[in-house]
């Protein structure tokens, strides 16, 4: 029964965090605010996850852990698209999160903090008084995220020769649209729902984006000479 109770007690303060996280961002949020968000003790954010920066690490660790199970093998990319879009939209906390990243909050100066990442302080994981995030009010700078991008350019390629995406289009631009389609309702809402005239976390704007993401991917049937 003590272990569901500290099991509950975590999840409860990992929910609070991502509410804090997306509405401050990493250096804007407190671990008071987390602790009162979750109403429990301050220190049982530093008892479970050593502080703002462990907090930060488990919830990329679940990020990265649920994306990683996204999409069933020999999915289609407007399948894999699809489940993402879900995924994003359905967790607009989460989203949020990201985006904040994105944007360089928790940068210490050499990128973004982006995956898994470090504590910054011996002494927050210890108990021993603020932890050094409270005082920098940065998080530490994770491993670049670019391998994981090219790789998904390189995906993104080779359906191309496969015929599944028109090989007129640079695969780039394809991930990156990809991209502005599924953040676009958190980072832009406003803008989304003033174009589409809907709301952005709709299952009208998802099925809208997927169908128009196929149009433009679908390889055209072109005669040979008059490709560019």
């Amino acid at each position: 029964m003590a272990a569901m109770t500290a099991q509950q007690t975590r999840e409860r303060i990992l929910q609070a965090a991502v509410a804090e996280f997306g509405a401050k961002g990493y250096a804007g949020a407190r671990t008071l605010g987390i602790a009162r968000r979750a109403g429990v003790n301050q220190q049982l954010i530093a008892y479970h996850f050593g502080g703002k920066q462990g907090l930060l690490d488990e919830l990329r660790r679940r990020w990265a852990e649920k994306q990683a199970g996204l999409v069933p093998e020999g999915a289609t990319f407007a399948d894999a698209f699809a489940a993402y879009l879900d995924a994003t939209l359905d967790e607009p906390e989460w989203a949020k999160l990201v985006v904040w990243q994105a944007l360089g909050d928790g940068v210490d100066g050499d990128g973004i903090g982006d995956g898994d990442g470090v504590a910054d302080s011996t002494d927050s994981a210890s108990g021993r008084g603020r932890s050094g995030e409270e005082e920098q009010g940065r998080a530490s700078t994770p491993p670049a995220d670019d391998d994981r991008l090219r790789q998904a350019v390189e995906r993104t390629r080779a359906r191309q020769r496969a015929g599944e995406i028109d090989d007129r289009l640079e695969p780039e631009f394809v991930q990156l649209l990809a991209h502005v389609l599924a953040f676009a309702p958190i980072a832009m809402p406003h803008i989304v729902q003033g174009i589409f005239g809907i709301d952005p976390l709709s299952g009208e704007y998802r099925r809208r984006c997927r169908a128009q993401l196929e149009k433009i991917l679908t390889p055209r049937s072109v005669p040979e000479g008059a490709r560019p």
